[in-house]
């Protein structure tokens, strides 16, 4: 079972001018088992939200609550968020140069898990989740990320959420990028994610399209630091065809 529950989330950035409230009051909660697709206009907040709940120290939260299986996320620190269950795919990977993608992976598993995989499973457990995502399995040997196309590292991200097996998968424009091959791809591994016992997705996205893929119970729309409207996967359908006037207007009165 897993519940991400958000409350009336504020955050923060320092800027040149002093701190700038970037996230309004923002409540959601994703159960056991849902998929929520979150949809707005650039600068609205949607990353935000998703670097927040991980920890990024960029951030300041300023009020409300995140607790995940009623835990108190934002007293944990970024690994804490991590062990509790937490999985952030980045919409620009970083590149680590020197470190390969087995050492990361295996490094990860470990910490997660608080003890090694045993070798000769998780060799296997690798070159299949390399193999869903379509990666050559000499993938595993090359530095994380370094040379990397932008379709390579979030096939690699989505690749990490199949080894490590979060409860909730924050995924912050994982399609961006992405040619409809790809798209399949990292669509058809964010859906075998969610059919696990026990999983809850938070998919962060400008465009549609993914939604084609991956069917979201909820969707919500961000507009300005705040939810201005949520909805069924009709509601995307509406954006699309009319995209986010309606809601910046409202937002503007």
């Amino acid at each position: 079972m897993s519940t991400l529950e958000i409350k009336d989330l504020k955050v923060s950035v320092e800027t040149e001018d002093g701190p700038k409230e970037i996230l309004k009051g923002v409540t959601l909660t994703i159960g056991d088992g849902e998929t929520h697709a979150i949809m707005g206009p650039n600068g609205s907040g949607k990353s935000t939200l998703a670097y927040s709940i991980a920890g990024h120290p960029k951030y300041t939260i300023t009020g409300g609550t995140v607790t995940l299986d009623g835990e108190d996320v934002l007293a944990m620190g970024v690994d804490e968020r991590a062990r509790a269950g937490l999985f952030l795919a980045m919409q620009y990977p970083v590149e680590v140069p020197g470190v390969s993608v087995s050492n990361f992976l295996r490094t990860a598993k470990t910490a997660l898990a608080g003890e090694a995989p045993k070798l000769r499973t998780w060799v296997k457990d690798v070159n299949g989740a390399m193999q869903k995502m379509n990666l050559d399995p000499t993938f595993s040997q090359r530095s994380v990320n370094e040379g990397f196309s932008g379709g390579e590292k979030k096939r690699h991200e989505i690749a990490q959420l199949d080894l490590l097996d979060p409860k909730v998968a924050l995924l912050d424009e994982i399609d961006s990028g992405l040619d409809i091959d790809a798209l399949k791809i990292v669509s058809e591994g964010i859906n075998d994610f969610r059919a696990r016992d026990g999983k809850g997705v938070l998919l962060i996205t400008h465009y549609t399209r993914i939604l084609r893929y991956v069917k979201p119970d909820r969707v919500h729309v961000f507009v300005a630091g705040r939810v201005a409207e949520s909805g069924g996967a009709e509601l995307a359908e509406e954006l699309e065809s009319n995209g986010y006037d309606r809601f910046l207007k409202a937002a503007a009165v």
